[in-house]
């Protein structure tokens, strides 16, 4: 019954996330085995992750500095962004720039999972750590995904030199901001609410306002519109 406790609340909120985003996909909503497929690899990055992090701490040492911006989102990050350029940049089923978004932010919340159920787990958290949880690192990881993800679906459908603009952007942008993140959380012990609520909300509001263009330079918004009109001939 605690085993199920556990995972039942550290779950819940990534996959509550993942339905939202994926019902975002407002014109031509992924296959749901592909979404699924790509929050797997999500759990399955968790482990060489952990092992390159722990490889870098014995070799750099204990910085607040380093640890947030390299060994922390340097390399979670990376291997996201990695995976998702190798696995699901060139499918076909990644047909329109939401799809970007989409695909970042299953293979973000996939590896927020498992880092929140070993947190559960070994920390014996309590219901009210695992809400503030799912508040902060869950969502933070599924907000850190839109930047990357946004960033690749304009790659993925540009063309010439800003395409590896784009695709650096991609990587660029997630990781500074979850560097911040983590940054705040290890060095503002006692003041860290006041400066990680104001950096959420705004993570919330641009990566709403990313979900928003994504969606309108979707090559399929004309034919939903020509559908609509042609319903109510």
């Amino acid at each position: 019954m605690l085993l199920f406790s556990i995972i039942a609340s550290s779950v819940a909120p990534s996959l509550a996330l993942l339905t939202y985003f994926y019902l975002k996909d407002k014109y031509d909503q992924e296959p749901l085995h592909m979404v699924l497929r790509v929050f797997l690899l999500g759990l399955l990055i968790v482990f060489p992750v952990m092992i390159i992090q722990r490889g870098l701490t014995l070799g750099l040492g204990e910085n607040p500095f380093v640890d947030s911006f390299f060994i922390s989102s340097g390399v979670e990050e990376f291997l996201k962004w990695f995976v998702l350029y190798h696995m699901i940049y060139n499918h076909t089923e990644f047909d329109e720039p939401y799809d970007g978004i989409l695909y970042a932010v299953a293979i973000s919340l996939g590896f927020a999972t498992v880092e929140n159920v070993l947190y559960a787990w070994y920390s014996h958290a309590s219901v009210g750590t695992m809400f503030i949880r799912a508040l902060l690192p869950v969502s933070g990881h599924a907000l850190f995904g839109v930047m990357m993800g946004y960033y690749i679906g304009r790659a993925r459908f540009a063309e010439g030199k800003v395409v590896k603009k784009y695709l650096i952007y991609s990587f660029l942008f997630s990781w500074f901001v979850h560097g911040v993140y983590d940054l705040i959380l290890s060095t503002m012990a006692n003041y860290w609410i006041w400066f990680i609520i104001p950096l959420m909300a705004s993570l919330w509001y641009g990566g709403m306002g990313k979900v928003k263009r994504a969606n309108s330079r979707s090559p399929f918004r004309f034919l939903k519109r020509e559908e609509e009109v042609n319903i109510y001939k």
